[in-house]
């Protein structure tokens, strides 16, 4: 299952949900307008529970050297500080965990959400799923203000979580703004500030609920610096030359090329490499989103070129490979290094 989302087999529905756009193979059930946390849980399949259960195995008191070999007295052996994590309505197996793991239910990620924001103008859910049996649960959701580049230019704020039953990873949430027109993906830590935070699931409700509040301020933070950052960007202008040169580095896969393209042995790049290149700048030039008074010829057109290839151009082997590539992968490795890059321009210029 190439897709990997989780398949409820008694409602014979896809664990996925999302707000007018389909996604992940079109699987799951598409809504027109925003749900609250209550209604996205039942959406996406996401209302069963996970509960710690005891772990055991069987010991056995065979003799071999009795003449019947057959018959086997076998009794329960505990497995001391170690648990099954289970779906307690398909009663799956989901993982194993030790005896501080806190099992944080899919509602209580929703409201991890629900509290950063609340009330009528809290965050609006986008999307959210459950993959595998149901061991990790993802949710995207949109924060009510945007960032502003120049007058007409939005940059959406969404804020994203994922968690697992399965006792591998923290509880992950991260700020990553959209811009509204080629849904480009941010995943850039500025200065020395880091996108989001992790809690382990050691942790109290009252921590996570600290650890809330505290990505709420990572993100106002966030987006004030991004927004004077995009800013000035899309006023500083740089030429097709600069811009190449600025998306060879960016995609750069590794020192060799990077060393390649600085002693100018151009004839030792790969045609893979080359091509990934061209595809980034044709975009940066002929893209109907890269037209406009903010991008066309500026900066901040230049740093757009590189997510919007890996958003709107790369072709992927399936959703989940995209959806890994942007929040974790290559997509955005090369994201940071142009927005480093672009931040270094801006500074210097041309090196």
């Amino acid at each position: 299952m190439a897709h990997n989302l989780n398949y409820n087999e008694e409602s014979g529905k896809h664990s996925f949900m999302s707000v007018k756009e389909k996604a992940w193979h079109g699987l799951g059930t598409v809504i027109e307008n925003y749900p609250t946390s209550a209604e996205a849980i039942r959406y996406a399949q996401l209302d069963y529970t996970v509960e710690k259960r005891n772990l055991f195995t069987y010991g056995d008191d065979t003799n071999p050297e009795t003449e019947d070999n057959d018959v086997v007295m076998e009794w329960r052996v505990d497995v001391p500080d170690h648990y099954a994590t289970v779906r307690t309505d398909t009663d799956e197996v989901l993982g194993v965990v030790g005896k501080d793991y806190e099992v944080v239910q899919n509602v209580n990620a929703f409201e991890f959400f629900d509290s950063i924001v609340g009330g009528k103008d809290g965050v609006l859910y986008e999307t959210c799923g459950a993959l595998g049996k149901g061991e990790r649960i993802f949710i995207t959701a949109k924060l009510p203000d945007y960032i502003r580049v120049g007058r007409d230019d939005l940059i959406e704020q969404y804020l994203f979580l994922t968690t697992s039953h399965d006792g591998y990873g923290s509880i992950t949430a991260a700020f990553t703004p959209v811009r509204i027109v080629c849904a480009n993906t941010l995943n850039a830590a500025m200065r020395n500030h880091s996108n989001g935070i992790k809690i382990r699931h050691t942790a109290s409700a009252n921590e996570r609920l600290k650890q809330a509040h505290h990505l709420l301020g990572i993100t106002n933070q966030l987006a004030d610096e991004l927004e004077e950052v995009f800013n000035r960007w899309a006023k500083i202008r740089i030429t097709d030359h600069a811009v190449k040169k600025l998306i060879q580095v960016a995609m750069a896969p590794n020192k060799e090329v990077l060393q390649n393209l600085q002693t100018g042995k151009q004839d030792e790049l790969s045609t893979t490499y080359n091509n990934m290149v061209s595809s980034v700048m044709e975009y940066a030039l002929t893209s109907p989103t890269q037209q406009e008074a903010t991008t066309k010829g500026t900066l901040f057109g230049a740093y757009n070129a590189v997510t919007g290839y890996f958003q709107n151009v790369r072709n992927y082997k399936d959703d989940e490979s995209k959806f890994k590539s942007i929040m974790y992968g290559t997509g955005l490795q090369r994201s940071q290094s142009a927005f480093d890059l672009c931040a270094e321009f801006a500074r210097n210029g041309l090196n």
